[in-house]
């Protein structure tokens, strides 16, 4: 009886887990949809690139960074990160690309 109740709970976590991270995933892409859109950058791709718990700037944060692919003129393209905490985006890592 016990051993059933624990079996729900952990799948049920599990599921909420999971359904957070499609939706931390949804609100990334729309973020750096938009940014691109506001520096006139073409988006190539979005993707997960991984949890980390200590923050570039040295601080103890589980934090999520995304990697992107936009392209300025159309025949380059350049890998920028996008970091999240929770639904959050704290910052934008673009490289220097031509305009």
């Amino acid at each position: 009886m016990i051993g059933d109740l624990l079996a729900i709970v952990g799948l049920s976590l599990v599921c909420m887990i999971f359904w957070q991270q499609r939706r931390q995933s949804e609100l990334a892409k729309v973020a750096v949809k938009r940014k691109c859109d506001q520096l006139d950058l073409q988006l190539l791709s979005v993707a997960f690139k991984g949890h980390k718990i200590k923050t570039p700037d040295g601080v103890w944060r589980w934090h999520t960074v995304y990697q992107f692919e936009f392209s300025s003129l159309g025949d380059d393209y350049y890998q920028g990160e996008l970091i999240m905490q929770g639904f959050h985006v704290v910052h934008f890592q673009l490289p220097p690309h031509r305009m």
